[in-house]
């Protein structure tokens, strides 16, 4: 067997007995035990009784982190006329109709989030094989799909964060970093907590909320108290 490193050795005890604790206690212990010497993201996953294969039981929704995440977004948007230009104006890094969509089928993907106006959606829905895969394609229910550009901007850019159940109904994020005060990641966590729980879908039965990790890039994971976790 391997010898365990310092570092890793100092981990493991640290968290050592230690499960279901409240957010708050959480976060602490994730940002206090963080040792990479790269600022760490904070990140957070919920393991909800939900079946993704079925419509009615998908979970897909947005959310602004108080505090924002901590990330650089890259923002493409596609548009044209004023609207491309009000796009430009918020801050946007990649704006486009036809010519982005030839450049993203070409592979070049110089974007985190994707924004269009309504009338683009035709030449958008070309790209469906090359965004969906990579949760880039444009949805109305996200907010990306609009005729309001500079608020989609710069609501990317201001610490939005989009999640959609992966299968096993696993949702996760990032929430923010290690470099974060501890309370702004308790907000941040219980923002997110929050807006998966009001995001129960019409066909999810017996328990939503089955479990809540957070941990960090580096890090181990500790789980939240549920109770806590769901508690307004």
């Amino acid at each position: 067997m391997a010898k365990l490193s310092k570092r890793q050795t100092k981990i493991d005890a640290a968290f050592e007995g230690k499960k279901d604790l409240s957010v708050a206690d959480a976060v602490a212990l994730v940002k206090g035990a963080a040792a990479a010497k790269f600022d760490e993201t904070v990140e957070i996953a919920m393991n909800l009784g939900v079946d993704t294969r079925h419509a009615d039981q998908m979970v897909r929704g947005v959310v602004s982190l108080p505090n924002g995440t901590g990330k650089t977004v890259r923002v493409g948007v596609f548009a044209r006329g004023p609207k491309a230009e009000e796009a430009e104006k918020a801050g946007a890094d990649v704006v486009g109709a036809e010519d982005l969509m030839e450049a993203v089928q070409a592979g070049k993907i110089d974007f985190d989030r994707c924004i269009a106006t309504p009338d683009m959606m035709p030449i958008v829905g070309r790209l469906g094989k090359v965004l969906g895969p990579r949760g880039l394609m444009p949805n109305p229910k996200l907010g990306t799909v609009t005729m309001d550009v500079a608020t989609a901007v710069a609501n990317a850019k201001g610490g939005e964060v989009q999640f959609r159940a992966e299968k096993g109904g696993v949702v996760h994020a990032g929430i923010g970093k290690v470099s974060f005060d501890e309370a702004k990641l308790v907000e941040n966590a219980k923002a997110f907590i929050s807006a998966v729980a009001k995001a129960r879908p019409t066909g999810a039965k017996g328990t939503y909320v089955k479990k809540v990790v957070l941990t960090s890039t580096m890090g181990r994971g500790v789980t939240i108290d549920l109770g806590d976790a769901t508690a307004e």
